[in-house]
């Protein structure tokens, strides 16, 4: 995402980086959720004004969504590159693996954004809540798609159930993200991911 730059004059202040306002906007959501992340808690970590906000990314809802986009797209996420994997095994191994190392990073906080937002939101924060648990359901209509390929190329058995295989996973991935903000190491995680595999057809 490019920089917000202003037209030059004497004394305007320095342009910043959208991403790192985003990046730093995200902590702060993850780690107090949406509910309870005030616009000062925003502005404080993000190093600007309430103004400079409103201008660069809309409302608190707006920056959230945004926040949420960046997180999706970072390069240590795993869920759409777990998707180009060779085989729908390899798709939920990757997927599996990925969310045991990356929702128990001691480096950031614990768990799922998407999931614990959807999980702690309160009524007044419907619109957000909706939006999050729309991203799940599009998340499962991938991997059903990308399962429903897996049975025409042979991948999978011809009676394989893509629709609930693709909910499965969600579920477990989902369940994983709860274990993490609970403080489950990735160890543990990567057991849960390795006791999935076993029951995943091939």
């Amino acid at each position: 995402m490019p920089e917000v730059n202003c037209t030059p004059h004497v004394g305007r202040p320095r342009a910043f980086d959208t991403n790192t306002a985003l990046e730093k906007a995200l902590e702060v959501f993850w780690r107090k959720g949406y509910d309870g992340t005030s616009l000062t808690d925003l502005t404080d970590a993000m190093g600007i004004n309430k103004p400079s906000l409103y201008a660069a990314f809309g409302n608190k809802e707006q920056l959230f969504l945004k926040a949420i986009e960046l997180y999706e797209s970072r390069p240590c996420s795993f869920f759409l590159p777990a998707l180009e994997k060779t085989t729908a095994y390899e798709v939920a191994e990757h997927m599996l693996f990925g969310a045991a190392m990356n929702m128990a990073d001691t480096g950031k906080p614990q768990g799922c954004v998407v999931v614990q937002g959807a999980l702690s939101c309160s009524e007044a924060a419907a619109t957000v809540k909706e939006a999050l648990m729309n991203r799940r359901v599009e998340g499962e209509q991938k991997m059903r798609e990308r399962f429903e390929r897996a049975k025409q190329e042979g991948d999978l058995p011809a009676n394989a159930d893509a629709e609930t295989l693709a909910r499965y996973l969600g579920t477990v991935l989902q369940g994983m993200a709860v274990q993490a903000n609970n403080g489950a190491s990735a160890e543990q995680l990567r057991e849960v991911a390795k006791l999935t595999l076993m029951a995943f057809p091939r």
